[in-house]
């Protein structure tokens, strides 16, 4: 309370003392002092020295404050203007050609070199004019991570167009899923709305696209793991001999995988690409070579690399069996060429 608030309350009761004598006034006067003496004094606020003001605890959250600005900063930077920090120039000379591969992942590539992508590496490498070096590891979850991102290989052979977590070069072929039958079983469905499909039973790559649409054909479904160790397990040579052997109907499975591991049955069992499937799935691929971010200078070499050797390209993806689309989804028939 104020001093002012206290001036006004003693103007208030002392009137009442003056007028009103006896036992009433007396008690009026002492209500009076009584209040007079319990006002509490307003007291001023204590100005501490500057130095005290912002004492060792203050002090510490000012600069707990100042360094969480700093980190802050320091990530904006490192994730959006500041890449140069985070990743080393571009090299522009290459002493070998360093690929990232899976050792043991036919048809595309193993440790003999027997796979596809095998073969377009040595093409790269006698085009550079440098040694060809594999840097092997299972291509499971990780892989990009584990390889590429730690630069200890520059490129990996095959990648899907619109891979996140690489830079995609040109594509260099298209393939599409395919129907793998016996010979004999007089199946010719292109499309897995096919009623032909209706109660066969079919095996499929766990968490591949044909699944749903081939349980709403009505298709029984055999399902096959999805990510395994290469170095252990091989679904898709599972399910193909499973077709083989008569334990399922047929298998609708990546045309390159189809195509290669149908070929080395005996004896060889019928591929049919789905080229005219209408179901919502999506079974057509664009796949491209996947390099580190920012080396531009890499992607234009590879790309020019693809545009002149592209015939070439074609011949071992044939004799591997892969089906190829050109860019009208339409099949490329061996030897008959087609719309690149």
């Amino acid at each position: 309370m104020s001093w002012a608030t206290s001036r006004i309350s003693f103007a208030i009761c002392v009137p009442v003392v003056k007028a009103t004598w006896g036992a009433a006034a007396l008690r009026s006067s002492s209500r009076c002092r009584r209040r007079l003496t319990r006002l509490p004094r307003k007291r001023l606020p204590k100005t501490r020295p500057r130095n005290e003001q912002w004492g060792p605890s203050r002090r510490v959250g000012g600069y707990m404050r100042r360094a969480f600005c700093f980190l802050l900063l320091w990530s904006v930077l490192a994730l959006g203007g500041g890449v140069a920090v985070a990743n080393p120039p571009e090299r522009h000379e290459r002493e070998a050609l360093r690929v990232c591969t899976d050792g043991n992942n036919m048809p595309f590539s193993n440790e003999a070199g027997e796979g596809f992508e095998n073969r377009i590496a040595e093409l790269m490498a006698e085009d550079m004019g440098v040694p060809l070096v594999y840097v092997w590891a299972p291509q499971v979850m990780g892989f990009v991570r584990n390889t590429l991102e730690l630069r200890i290989c520059d490129v990996m052979i095959g990648a899907v167009a619109g891979y996140e977590f690489v830079q995609n070069t040109n594509e260099y072929y298209r393939s599409i899923y395919a129907l793998v039958v016996p010979e004999d079983s007089g199946i010719e469905a292109t499309s897995l709305e096919d009623p032909s499909l209706q109660g066969l039973r079919i095996g499929v790559v766990a968490e591949t696209p044909p699944m749903v649409a081939l349980r709403r054909t009505g298709a029984v479904v055999a399902g096959y793991p999805l990510m395994v160790d290469t170095r252990v397990r091989a679904p898709v040579r599972d399910a193909i001999e499973d077709v083989a052997a008569g334990k399922t109907d047929g298998a609708v499975l990546w045309g390159p995988l189809a195509g290669y591991y149908a070929s080395r049955q005996d004896p060889p069992l019928r591929v049919l690409p789905l080229v005219d499937d209408t179901s919502d799935a999506r079974l057509g691929y664009r796949i491209t070579m996947g390099i580190r971010r920012g080396e531009p200078h890499w992607k234009d070499w590879i790309n020019d690399f693809i545009d002149r050797h592209q015939d070439e390209i074609n011949t071992i993806l044939a004799e591997h069996r892969v089906p190829l689309l050109d860019r009208r989804g339409q099949l490329i028939v061996p030897g008959e060429g087609g719309e690149s």
